[in-house]
Formats: structure tokens, C-alpha cells, sequence
């Protein structure tokens, strides 16, 4: 093997590091932080006191991560999972305490037949592993959205509207 890449992620040792696509990284470290690189370069990052106001920097800790493509998924020292939108960071899902203590890892379950089963109509199914002896499943709800007839039905609704506004507004506008 030959180091190809060397670069200072985290203050601190590194909790956990997860491989995504496009050849980005996802590392965890202790210094309460959450980070997406690419190659050496840092896309983006988690901090607890910007993405969950209220709660102390010191009291929670990344301690888990695991990238599946489209969403990041993370556990806390203190037994928090949560799942985010890998290429924003967006949160969808967080439960608080959802184990006793230390997250010690997470995984997606995959998109193969038996995982499709146990996703069901949910978008992704995260495993979540504690020091508390216990496995959980945790579902993250699919997301609503217009169908694009509709959304292009509205815009055409929007423009028509305005038009005849306008018409009232100012006789002879066309």
C-alpha cells in the first residue's frame, strides 16, 4: 500500500470514517464535528451548536457515520441517531437518546430484494448499534413532492392568473 493523501481532518482523534460517492469522505472525530471532504478539500460540515441549537457542544459527539449515497447517517456518544442529506446536510430524521449510551456504529440497509422488504414504503432504513446491547431500526418516512403535471398545471394556472389581473388592472394591456 501507498499513502496517497495525507491532510489534518479533526482536532483530535478520528471516530469513524465512511467512503461516498464520488470519491468524498465522511469523518467523525472528537472534536464534536461532522465533515465531508473531497480529496483534501473540506465540502462541508456539521457542528452541534449550528445545526441543533439548545444543546451543548460538549454534551453530544459524532460517533458514528455511514454515507450511503444519498443520505449520511450518524450516531452520538450519548446514544442520538440522526439522518441527513449527504450533499447538504439537510437533517430528516433525528431521535434523541434513541439508545441508552454510545452509538457505536450505523448502516443503511441495503437496496438489495430482502432490504426493499424491510424498507417497505419508507425511503431509507438505518441500523443504529449501541454499547446498551441493542439493534435498532430506524425508518426515515418518504418524502412528499408534487408530481411535475401538477407543478407545470400550476404554473400555467400562475401566468393565466396574472395575465387577467393584469387585463383588470390596465384595459387594453393586450
Amino acid at each position: 500500500m501507498k499513502k496517497m493523501l495525507e491532510f489534518r481532518a479533526h482536532d483530535g482523534e478520528i471516530e469513524d470514517i465512511a467512503l461516498g460517492p464520488d470519491n468524498k469522505v465522511v469523518t467523525a472525530g472528537r472534536d464534536f464535528q461532522c465533515c465531508v471532504w473531497q480529496q483534501d478539500q473540506l465540502v462541508t460540515g456539521l457542528r452541534w451548536h449550528e445545526n441543533l441549537p439548545g444543546i451543548p457542544d460538549k454534551a453530544y459527539r459524532y460517533q458514528a457515520c455511514r454515507d450511503s449515497g444519498t443520505f449520511l447517517g450518524l450516531g452520538t456518544v450519548t446514544g442520538s441517531v440522526a439522518i441527513h442529506i449527504a450533499f447538504s446536510l439537510q437533517r430528516l430524521y433525528y431521535v434523541k437518546e434513541a439508545h441508552g449510551i454510545v452509538v457505536t456504529d450505523v448502516a443503511f440497509v441495503p437496496e438489495s430484494r430482502p432490504g426493499r422488504e424491510l424498507l417497505g414504503g419508507h425511503e431509507a432504513a438505518l441500523l443504529s448499534v449501541a454499547v446498551d446491547s441493542r439493534c435498532k431500526l430506524h425508518l426515515l418516512p418518504t418524502r412528499r413532492s408534487l408530481p411535475v403535471w401538477l407543478l407545470l398545471l400550476l404554473c400555467a394556472g400562475l401566468i393565466v392568473a396574472t395575465i387577467l389581473l393584469l387585463q383588470l388592472a390596465f384595459p387594453g394591456f393586450l
